[in-house]
C-alpha cells in the first residue's frame, strides 16, 4: 500500500466527480490501495469543507469517510515549516508529507507550493499521481514475474 497526502480539494472534486482522475484516487483510496497520511487540521479540514451544503454530501456518508480514513491512514505529528507558503492554509498538507515521508501530496494547486518551500518533497497533480502510481504498479508486476521465473521448479520423477 502506498502512502500520500491528499489536498482537501481532490478528495472534494473526487467526489463529485467520481469519473475523473480525482474520482479514481478516491476509489484507490476506498479500494485500501492507497493510505492517507494526516494530522488533525487536515482532518478538520476535510470535515468542515465535506459537510458544506453547496456539496450535498450526506452527513452519514461523511462520517463514514472520515472513519475510513483514520482507520487505514496514518495519523502524523508534524514540525512546522522553516517557510510559509502563499496560502498558510496549506501548510499542514506539505507538513505532514515531510514528516510522513509520504510518497507525494497530491493537490489541484500546485502554484501553492513552490519547489523552493517544499524541502524536497513531491507536490503533483491528480493526472501526474496516476501516471506515477500506474508506473509503479507495472513495475511492481515486472517484479514478480521476474521473481516467479528464476525460482527453481521442483524435480519430478
Amino acid at each position: 500500500m502506498m502512502d500520500i497526502v491528499l489536498d482537501t480539494n481532490v478528495l472534494v472534486a473526487g467526489l463529485l466527480s467520481p469519473f475523473g482522475a480525482c474520482g479514481e484516487i478516491v476509489r484507490l483510496v476506498s479500494a485500501g490501495e492507497l493510505a492517507l497520511s494526516f494530522d488533525a487540521r487536515i482532518l478538520s479540514e476535510y470535515q468542515e469543507v465535506l459537510r458544506r451544503p453547496r456539496f450535498g454530501f450526506e452527513e452519514e456518508k461523511v462520517a463514514a469517510l472520515l472513519d475510513y480514513i483514520v482507520f487505514r491512514g496514518q495519523a502524523i505529528a508534524p514540525s512546522p515549516l522553516p517557510l510559509s507558503l502563499p496560502d498558510r492554509d496549506d501548510e499542514p498538507f506539505l507538513e505532514v508529507t515531510l514528516a510522513s515521508q509520504a510518497v507525494c501530496l497530491v493537490t489541484g494547486n500546485q502554484r501553492h507550493f513552490p519547489a523552493d518551500r517544499c524541502q524536497g518533497a513531491k507536490v503533483i497533480s491528480p493526472n501526474e499521481f496516476l501516471i506515477f502510481f500506474r508506473d509503479k504498479q507495472a513495475e511492481k508486476k515486472r517484479m514478480t514475474k521476474r521473481s516467479t521465473r528464476t525460482r527453481k521448479k521442483p524435480r519430478t520423477g
